[in-house]
């Protein structure tokens, strides 16, 4: 360890600020000079010891000068951005601030360096502070509830609401009140350095006078303020020749000392150190005994890493601090270490530990900023999907392109007339409902709901399409049974909520099978006719499907039951999709040119053309080609809860690969594919969730973190939601957009019908899809009506619409 020494002159201490922070920046230039570095831009520790307010690692707000500065112009003021700017005022050398510590902290942190019980950092010098491990629970000033943090205590300042106005004397009063900052400070001058010799010389003044000592004799040196130093306090209280130091430094004083002079000055010195170290050791003790309370241990081992010329020069202070300590506190195991490095070390060893965490987040920024959209890329995703929407609905375009834009034969909604018994069936996840819809009109007009949820086990999913349908009928027949139904005939409307290609309201051929379907002999069949052959076999009853529509369908028309506007419904949960009021002139597979049809989008195959690669990420292939339709859905891929924990969990692993997460270890269940539901991210996301609990979800993934681990795994889960949501409301913004286009409009005021998971419960994805359609949409009054009974209850509101014209038209 190299290092040089230098003075700071008395009058650069009280001058201004400009001038303390210029002569640093020289005595640093004049160090590196003779090292021959300035022409490097190295990071550095600054250790300023006196009260500050800070803020973040590299910044540090001066509450008020002690130890005899008064240099003005810097009190309230950032000191790294003062040394900043002294360094840019000279031009002949760069630095990188990265610490800024207090000399207690960088003591505490050298001492660290040799014991990993330390855990205090004591000064006991020309000033004196201390600091320790705190419980983050306890620190309500910073955000966090795990780990510990250092505190710098600022114990100089105890006694300044008066707690210590019983035992503090006329000495230190008078002390007090000729010094530089009156009231302030007060434990500090009753046990440091900068003092203790002035306490002394007062209290000689006053025996003086009483003539009790020296033949009742002043001398001007005795009455000169600082004339008595307390390095003669050391030198008085030396156990070889302090009697002799005594009548040396009394002479200097110009005295005319007896024995019995020196003697009694000698004892005053004992006395006063003694105060000292015993004022020293209680307020240390307290602190022990906090710690010792915190960790709920019985008998506490504890180091305590010591500075200051007090500490280290005077003969006897340290081991009367040692034995008051261990008096005061029995229960405590403590070693006292001496810091030979000084507190700079430290504050070098804060500084590399901060340099190397620094680097880390740059890289974990480097990589999280993939996901990060700029206004400009989200609108070139609405006009990409514009594009793509045009795509689909064109006869010429329509076979390749990847957003189908499927026609859903749905061209009304519901004008208030209909009525009757309708059951629905509801199958979009591993979960599928049956409902009996009961429809009034009239005065009393409203829908009554009755239903109950069925699962559906992965064997089945991945089975053939005949157990599928089984099943499928098989829970009716126990729905009917449990509603006192058995045997009866009712119109059925079916939610059915995968990519189809519908011909009529009551056929619609599955193209493919999505979110983790995979039973066979069923793509490119008519499910209706699946679910009617599946009844057949049963032979227990009949059922009439009027309609099958896909949940987003019916969740927009579960919607514009209770708003008219409703002309686009939006699905955000396990996948993800749109449908919207489409103009029938734009509708190319069906003839006719009057009126609108909706559209059933299956955007989540928006990109898989290869239109949306330049946005996806590593992380976004990974999921694609491990996922059960590689190169499909990409944009669900992006955007849909099935997916988003699985990109969270392949970036912790590439964090923790790097060492840039849990300490580089990798545990096991975060290998495991689908650990981390996206169910994790709402529950991480939420804004009442502390760290803590945070830190109990990780360990139920098998996650050991620390606090800090808590904290990058939350910003992981923050970019990947918001991402998520920008995505959605790019789409959207599209949709609606397309909508005001065809009407010619200038501005178009509409509603859009969500439903799914991930919309409803994430904290933070509604706001976020909101104010990016509005930012893209600028000319659309876009409202969001949250479907509150799911598209099953759509489903049958379409087949009472359905019934209702077909009664109409057979009359």
């Amino acid at each position: 360890m190299e290092n040089q020494i230098y003075a700071i002159p008395e009058d650069i201490m009280r001058g201004s600020g400009t001038q303390l922070f210029d002569h640093i920046a020289e005595c640093l230039a004049n160090f590196m000079d003779k090292l021959q570095i300035k022409e490097k831009k190295l990071p550095l520790g600054f250790t300023f010891s006196f009260p500050c307010h800070q803020t973040k690692l590299d910044e540090s707000f001066l509450v008020s000068w002690t130890k005899g500065f008064k240099s003005s112009g810097v009190e309230g003021r950032d000191v790294v951005d003062l040394i900043r700017k002294a360094i840019q005022r000279r031009g002949d050398f760069d630095i990188d601030i990265v610490a800024v510590v207090n000399d207690t902290v960088g003591t505490m942190m050298t001492c660290g360096y040799d014991d990993q019980n330390c855990e205090i950092g004591l000064i006991v010098g020309t000033g004196s502070n201390a600091c320790y491990m705190e419980e983050m629970r306890h620190i309500d000033m910073v955000e966090g509830d795990e780990g510990r943090m250092c505190i710098n205590m600022e114990w100089g300042a105890f006694g300044d609401d008066g707690t210590l106005n019983d035992i503090r004397t006329e000495f230190d009063r008078e002390i007090d009140m000729g010094s530089l900052n009156p009231g302030k400070q007060l434990f500090e001058k009753m046990i440091s350095g900068m003092y203790m010799g002035e306490l002394v010389r007062l209290i000689l003044v006053k025996m003086a006078k009483a003539e009790l000592l020296f033949q009742g004799k002043l001398s001007p040196e005795l009455l000169t303020t600082g004339s008595f130093e307390t390095k003669d306090v050391s030198d008085i209280e030396d156990d070889k020749d302090g009697i002799q130091k005594a009548y040396q430094i009394l002479v200097r004083l110009g005295l005319s000392p007896l024995q019995e002079d020196c003697v009694a000055t000698h004892r005053i010195c004992q006395i006063v150190s003694t105060r000292s170290a015993s004022l020293c050791a209680a307020t240390l003790a307290a602190v022990l005994w906090r710690i010792k309370e915190n960790k709920g241990e019985e008998r506490l081992r504890s180091t305590i890493g010591v500075d200051g010329s007090v500490y280290k020069k005077h003969p006897h202070f340290a081991k009367r601090l040692h034995k008051a300590v261990r008096r005061l506190v029995p229960d405590c195991d403590v070693r006292f270490l001496r810091s030979e490095d000084g507190s700079g070390k430290g504050a070098a060893m804060v500084t590399a530990v901060a340099y190397r965490l620094a680097d880390q987040h740059r890289a974990r920024q480097k990589t999280l900023e993939s996901l990060k959209l700029s206004h400009e890329q989200l609108l070139e995703v609405k006009r990409r999907m514009k594009v793509e929407m045009e795509q689909g609905l064109s006869k010429e375009t329509h076979e390749a392109a990847p957003v189908k834009m499927l026609p859903t034969y749905v061209c009304a909604t519901p004008d208030g007339t209909e009525k009757g018994d309708f059951l629905a069936l509801d199958l979009g996840g591993t979960n599928f409902r049956v409902l009996l819809v009961r429809v009034r009109n009239g005065k009393r007009r409203g829908v009554e709901m009755h239903n109950k949820i069925y699962s559906i086990p992965q064997e089945v999913m991945h089975g053939t399409g005949e157990e599928l349908f089984d099943h499928i009928v098989q829970c009716i027949a126990d729905f009917l049974e449990y509603m006192g139904m058995k045997g009866v005939s009712l119109p059925l409307g079916f939610t059915f909520s995968f990519p189809c290609q519908q011909n009529s309201l009551d056929q619609s051929i599955l193209l493919k099978w999505t979110k983790g379907f995979k039973a066979s002999g069923c793509e490119g069949e008519d499910v209706v006719t699946l679910l009617k052959e599946a009844i057949h076999r049963r032979e227990e009853f009949d059922l009439d499907v009027v309609a099958v529509v896909n949940d987003t369908v019916g969740t927009m028309m579960t919607c514009g039951y209770e708003d008219p506007h409703c002309e686009v419904g939006l699905i955000v949960g396990t996948g993800s999709n749109a449908c919207y009021m489409e103009e029938m002139r734009n509708v190319e597979l069906v003839d006719g040119e009057e009126g609108r049809m909706c559209v059933n989008m299956e955007w989540g195959a928006f990109g898989d053309n290869g239109c949306l690669d330049d946005l996806r990420t590593v992380f976004d292939v990974a999921v694609d080609e491990l996922s059960l339709n590689p190169g499909k859905q990409r944009f669900e891929k992006m955007i849909s809860g099935m997916y988003l924990g699985e990109i969270v969990r392949n970036i912790l692993i590439d964090f923790t690969k790097r060492g840039l997460l849990f300490r580089g270890r990798i545990s096991e269940r975060l290998k495991t594919r689908g650990i981390f539901e996206t169910k994790f991210l709402s529950q991480i996301e939420s804004d009442c969730l502390a760290l803590l609990q945070v830190r109990a979800i990780l360990r139920h993934l098998g996650l050991e973190s620390t606090c800090d681990d808590s904290i990058i795994v939350k910003e992981v889960c923050t970019v990947v939601a918001r991402r998520a949501a920008q995505l959605c409301g790019a789409g959207m913004a599209a949709v609606v957009d397309k909508i005001r286009e065809n009407r010619g409009l200038d501005n178009l005021k509409v509603t859009v019908g969500v439903d799914g998971t991930l919309y409803k419960l994430h904290p933070h994805f509604a706001k976020v899809m909101h104010e990016t359609v509005r930012d893209l949409a600028p000319k659309c009054d876009v409202s969001f009506l949250e479907s509150e009974d799911g598209s099953g209850k759509g489903a049958a509101l379409i087949t009472a619409v359905a019934c209702r014209i077909r009664e109409a038209g057979q009359r």
